[in-house]
């Protein structure tokens, strides 16, 4: 999965068909008509109240997409950033942005292993601490030997 692009509407199509749940629940659900279902699976975006039902409908957190996105993709903030940053007080959650999902473990070694970035690469574009690239590495090669 490339994180980079999101095309919503085609990853919700997908979870459909994987689901096998049919289109008629699908219409009672949203109360809509089956093309305006259709038209759902040609957006790029759609709003976050109607992703949440398609989360909850299909039991799969599509919200997840954007967070990984978000934890590839983003800006590095500098040292001046981060401390203007912890400064700041907000009623607003605070959340662990260096939380690493199997999809994205398995992206990250993808690249390393087909050659399309090397270690340092890696690195340096995803800000991805050196010992935690390492343990991903090890841990990888041996589930590789087990099987």
């Amino acid at each position: 999965m490339d994180f980079r692009f999101i095309h919503i509407g085609k990853m919700i199509e997908k979870s459909v068909i994987e689901s096998g749940i049919e289109i008629s629940r699908i219409c009672n659900f949203f109360h809509l008509e089956e093309q305006q279902i259709r038209n759902v699976y040609q957006s790029e975006d759609i709003s976050a109240s109607d992703l949440l039902k398609w989360s909850k409908l299909l039991k799969y957190d599509f919200f997840r997409l954007y967070s990984q996105h978000i934890i590839l993709y983003s800006p590095s903030c500098s040292t001046d950033c981060l401390k203007t940053k912890n400064k700041q007080k907000t009623s607003l959650p605070k959340f662990r942005k260096n939380i690493y999902t199997r999809e994205v473990i398995e992206f990250i070694l993808e690249l390393i292993n087909t050659g399309q970035k090397t270690k340092m690469q890696i690195v340096e574009e995803y800000r991805i601490p050196k010992t935690t690239l390492y343990k991903w590495i090890s841990k990888n090669m041996n589930l590789d030997e087990e099987y």
